[in-house]
């Protein structure tokens, strides 16, 4: 196969950023309501999980083990989003994503053939944002991670067209990855919250992003949508009907379905059936392979879980890597 296998939705963690915001003001705040979304049977399971994968997380020479045992060729590594720490003020934000941006440039740069990165922007610190994403784009990484949200903010805010501008302008790629829901405890329990709060914020952003027509005046942002979009791209017909509808659900020139040609989504959706629907809706050069790595709620077969959606050999191909090729090609 000529073209590489490419993962867009693989992690590392940076101990760096951990030591940077230990004993901060707002660093116990913030993980009480960790604990409250989580709850207490999944803070049990969490810490050992990590434990265990530390060294895929941290060490090249074992991710690149892993990846070959994978029949991965190439990774687009991102920072844990346990990483982001939006509780964290201006001064300490910048000293988290300039961190984050050169320890993952550091980490990709011992195999540059195989790993590409992405950084971090502080999103609770809008005026912030384009510096951020510039110093990512200086270390060679090629655009930066963001949330669902930040505290008080959503990603329809117009105080982030900047950043959009700036990403557009400079061909940064954008991938968003939530981090926590804000349905709190009421998915305390049976680990929902990750099970149904990940795919309702990724439904929420993308929907905040499409009816306030932030991609209406930014046609050309390269964002990625991790865990294939959330609910949003296979239940978008009734957000399609509000929008001929109801008057108040027309921030958008077209209808919301229409945007999905201007998004990329990760194929990490874990039923065939659901990447099939996913590739027609959004298109076969719109699905990338992704697997969450190594986190347990993604996939150790990427390839594999790919190959059982029986896909057309063309479009099998596109998702396993060709459009990622493209992607990440520079001009």
């Amino acid at each position: 196969m000529a073209t590489p296998t490419i993962d867009v939705h693989a992690h590392l963690l940076l101990p760096e950023v951990e030591e940077a915001v230990a004993g901060a003001a707002g660093l116990a705040e913030a993980r009480d309501l960790d604990a409250r979304r989580n709850g207490p049977a999944a803070l049990a399971v969490n810490g050992p999980m990590v434990g265990a994968r530390v060294p895929k997380l941290t060490d090249v020479a074992v991710r690149l083990a892993a990846m070959d045992a994978q029949g991965v060729d190439v990774q687009l590594v991102s920072p844990s989003p346990s990483h982001y720490h939006y509780w964290a003020g201006p001064h300490l934000a910048e000293r988290v994503c300039r961190l984050a941006n050169e320890g993952t440039a550091a980490h990709c740069a011992k195999a540059p053939d195989r790993l590409h990165g992405l950084g971090l922007v502080p999103l609770q610190h809008p005026d912030l944002a384009v510096e951020a994403l510039d110093h990512a784009l200086e270390q060679g990484l090629r655009g930066v991670e963001i949330s669902s949200h930040a505290p008080g903010r959503e990603l329809s805010d117009p105080a982030y067209d900047p950043l959009w501008s700036r990403a557009e302008e400079t061909g940064a790629l954008l991938l968003l990855h939530p981090f926590g829901c804000t349905l709190d405890e009421r998915l305390d329990r049976w680990y929902l919250s990750n099970t149904v709060g990940q795919p309702t914020e990724n439904a929420v952003a993308l929907s905040h992003l499409i009816f306030s027509g932030v991609l209406d005046r930014h046609p050309d942002l390269k964002l990625i949508a991790a865990h294939g979009g959330g609910y949003l791209p296979t239940h978008l017909g009734r957000s399609d009907h509000a929008w001929r509808a109801r008057p108040d659900a027309r921030g958008c020139a077209r209808e919301p379905s229409s945007y999905l040609g201007q998004l990329y989504f990760d194929s990490l959706v874990h039923e065939p059936h659901v990447l099939r629907e996913l590739i027609r809706v959004a298109g076969a050069d719109r699905v990338l392979l992704g697997s969450d790595f190594p986190f347990d709620m993604g996939t150790e077969d990427p390839v594999g879980a790919l190959r059982s959606a029986r896909l057309a050999d063309a479009d099998f191909h596109a998702v396993r890597g060709g459009n990622a090729a493209a992607l990440l090609r520079k001009d």
